[in-house]
């Protein structure tokens, strides 16, 4: 059972998108949102969507693909002409695109109220980043921890900055790799692993800036959407699914798969809403979310919310970007 601390108690495994939205409206009129990942059919592109219905001032679309962010904007502008959108080609697998990409950030005049990292791959066959890194790891967050950083100044001009880190219960296969990020330059490679390890990074990177920014007004959420059939699981079969459940056997993950249920796309987007608007969440600074409120003690990895490890990632990161982020 999820610990009660949004403004809805009423808000749980069920809620939708939609729902959330509503109760949130007035915090979601007039804000600058930018959210990386919007490829039609995910989890991105239906927050956006939904998001539209309540006066934004502005939709950032930030995607590897400039064709897909155009349609989407398209699709927006078409259903609400009074919101205003705007896309950005950012390739998180590529640092030189990230840096590119926050130059332009930068450049516009407008603050950013809610940013929303929830561009994700997952559980797909080694590869690495043009940088050298272990995919997984590379794109969900390095490439993150990168733009957002990059991009903070943008943040500290709104009255109310919200930072929103989109993990998964998935963090439970995998603590960071302190001594083997790159799991033997791909030897000894296990894809359920690598993806566990990202998304452990993600709630430890929401930790860590709560921490450093939370005296400058800034909150910082990570979250569990559920486990939704979308495009992320292309890369998997039911080798890997059998490979998932032996591994969660062996790291001591209790999943019983009588009681196991999917959500659907808009069920999966609630918690983003919650993270992204939700001013009873002010007083928690840096926790990781789940059914729309605080994520079960027992679904919740120790070492997943442990600032000292929050802090050891950030430096790693710096390492890795070559670049000292210090507030």
């Amino acid at each position: 059972m999820s610990t009660i601390i949004t403004s809805n108690p009423s808000f749980g495994f069920e809620t939708t998108a939609e729902e959330a939205a509503a109760a949130l409206s007035s915090y979601i009129q007039g804000k600058t949102i930018l959210v990386t990942g919007v490829t039609p059919g995910g989890l991105g592109a239906h927050f956006v969507t939904v998001v539209a219905a309540h006066k934004p001032k502005l939709l950032i679309l930030a995607g590897r693909k400039p064709s897909i962010l155009e349609q989407v904007a398209k699709e927006l502008e078409s259903a609400h002409p009074d919101v205003k959108t705007r896309t950005l080609e950012l390739d998180l697998a590529s640092q030189a695109s990230v840096r590119k990409a926050a130059e332009q950030v930068l450049s516009w005049p407008e603050p950013i109220d809610v940013l929303v990292n929830n561009a994700a791959i997952m559980a797909c066959p080694y590869s690495k980043t043009v940088d050298g890194l272990e995919i997984q790891f590379g794109t969900n967050h390095i490439g993150h921890f990168l733009f957002t950083n990059l991009i903070m100044s943008k943040l500290l001009q709104s009255k109310e900055p919200r930072i929103v880190n989109v993990s998964s219960g998935g963090h439970r296969f995998s603590d960071i790799r302190w001594d083997d990020i790159d799991f033997k330059d791909g030897q000894v490679y296990d894809k359920w692993r690598a993806y566990g390890q990202a998304k452990t990074a993600n709630i430890l990177f929401s930790l860590a800036l709560a921490e450093k920014l939370g005296s400058k007004g800034l909150k910082a959420f990570s979250l569990h959407p559920g486990a939704i059939q979308t495009n992320l699981g292309r890369h998997i079969n039911q080798q890997d699914i059998e490979a998932l459940t032996a591994l969660n056997k062996e790291v001591g993950n209790k999943v019983d798969p009588t009681t196991f249920r999917f959500k659907n796309l808009t069920q999966g987007t609630a918690t983003h809403m919650v993270a992204a608007f939700d001013p009873a969440l002010d007083q928690h600074n840096g926790v990781y979310l789940q059914d729309c409120q605080l994520a079960p003690e027992d679904e919740t990895k120790p070492y997943a919310v442990d600032k000292k490890s929050a802090e050891r990632l950030w430096k790693l990161s710096e390492e890795i970007v070559g670049q000292k982020f210090v507030y």
